[in-house]
């Protein structure tokens, strides 16, 4: 008789390049953690991106850019991501990468722009009447369909509302049933529904079920304070692209041609320029009015060195807008010609932009640091490495490159499983490094067997 272990039906987290990343790891005076966060080393770079966090924290760094410039592999974007997630999920966050801006539908400098206000945030604060509390009842009242139809429809639907100070029964139109049921809300849930609009947003589960084994909660909140009706401040965030593409609607004619473009997807190309000056015109009329407030984020342009004059003429005009995103660029090439002209110059980068711009330079890792990341990485991957073949691990990383040595974790854990082990021995790297080569190792062998390949 055969048993097999079943899967726990938990949500796992998808194992990304960066899933270690959790912040910079520095001090609450900002000097770095040896290793701290999934960073090791890399010291002077985590603090002066410590001190750009800082900046933006106090909104004085909107408009300016950052270069992180060092070879393959020494955690430029690992930074960028560590920036992020210090910044926390309020701040607009906008990764790209340089050769995104080359489409046959969408010019380059709309691709470029598009990303600008998408890494640009608005709070926006409204005071608004509104029902709040937990769910204790939730039951739709039927009736009989008053189009003549045999089927019943819902009519209204009572919920009832539960707060610190007291519990109020609702009879509720059937089109906020449709608005409970696109929001998955159930009992024990907490919710606000305006009194005005009847839209209803799902707050969270509410706490007093935290004991239970729900696999679906996303995050417990507590019970409501006051009477479940009440006059509410609303805190919405959005971004600037939000609203360009809430606004920006398919125009046309009423040929057939015209109506066949609206009924299909909108083209991107339809935000129009004089569109986004209307929305800033009414997002600063917002923001001097004291009912929105500006929330640069971050722009980060990994591979920046695949920009070509065209986009960093725009760039330069871009950054001294009013609004502006802190910009983020890395690159790991040295002296190089600019993209599609002869002018060479630091980082491919043209020098009236590179003056514009604070670089902060990253190191190659060590052994001792590339062994502590790779045990870093064992470990968010779930794996189980002994010293000695982490150590084996760092050679490969020092003579090949850190990424390699990575890349074999998950190959080598699956022979260590078919040789019968649970975790990863000195002979399964072995095996697994024969087996595929490293950048360098097939650059070698290209110079040393080039009669046998057409070039």
């Amino acid at each position: 008789m055969k048993i097999e272990e079943v899967q726990s039906t938990t949500k796992k987290q998808r194992v990304a390049t960066h899933t270690h990343i959790k912040g910079l790891g520095l001090e609450p005076n900002g000097n770095a953690l040896p290793m701290a966060a999934g960073f090791v080393g890399q010291i002077c770079a985590r603090e002066a991106a410590g001190l750009v966090v800082d900046m933006i924290r106090a909104k004085k760094m909107a408009g300016r850019a950052l270069l992180f410039a060092g070879p393959p592999g020494t955690g430029k974007t690992a930074l960028a991501l560590g920036i992020s997630q210090e910044l926390g999920s309020k701040v607009p966050f906008c990764p790209m990468v340089g050769s995104e801006v080359y489409s046959s539908e969408v010019k380059k400098t709309e691709v470029l722009m598009e990303n600008f206000r998408r890494a640009i945030g608005l709070r926006m604060k409204e005071n608004k009447e509104v029902y709040e509390g937990e769910v204790t009842e939730l039951s739709p009242e039927e009736a009989e369909n008053t189009t003549g139809g045999y089927g019943k429809s819902i009519s209204h639907v009572i919920i009832g509302l539960k707060t610190v100070k007291g519990t109020k029964q609702l009879k509720l139109d059937p089109t906020i049933y449709d608005a409970l049921l696109k929001e998955k809300v159930a009992v024990g849930d907490v919710i606000y529904i305006e009194a005005n609009s009847g839209a209803v947003k799902r707050v969270g589960r509410s706490d007093a079920f935290a004991t239970e084994f729900d696999l679906e909660a996303e995050e417990y909140v507590p019970l409501p304070k006051g009477e479940v009706h009440k006059k509410k401040e609303i805190v919405q965030d959005v971004t600037l692209h939000d609203l360009d593409a809430a606004n920006a609607r398919p125009q046309g004619g009423q040929d057939i041609l015209s109506l066949m473009g609206q009924m299909m997807k909108p083209r991107k190309t339809e935000i129009t320029d004089k569109l986004r000056q209307e929305i800033n015109k009414v997002v600063n009329r917002y923001i001097d009015e004291g009912v929105a407030e500006l929330v640069p984020g971050v722009l980060f342009i990994d591979e920046v060195h695949m920009l070509d004059m065209e986009c960093f003429s725009y760039m330069n005009r871009a950054l001294e807008s009013s609004l502006s995103p802190i910009v983020i660029f890395a690159t790991n090439r040295g002296i190089c010609n600019v993209r599609g002209t002869d002018i060479s110059s630091p980082h491919g980068i043209p020098v009236d932009l590179l003056d514009r711009l604070v670089i902060i330079r990253t190191e190659t890792y060590g052994p001792a640091d590339m062994i502590q990341i790779l045990a870093i990485r064992a470990q968010v991957e779930e794996l189980v490495v002994d010293e000695e073949s982490l150590a084996y691990l760092g050679e490969i990383g020092q003579q090949a490159s850190l990424r390699h040595a990575v890349q074999l974790l998950s190959p080598a854990s699956i022979v260590a499983k078919m040789n019968g082990r649970d975790g990863i021995c000195k002979a399964d790297l072995e095996e697994v490094s024969s087996l595929y080569l490293d950048a360098k190792s097939s650059a070698k062998l290209l110079q040393e067997q080039q009669e046998r390949y057409i070039t």
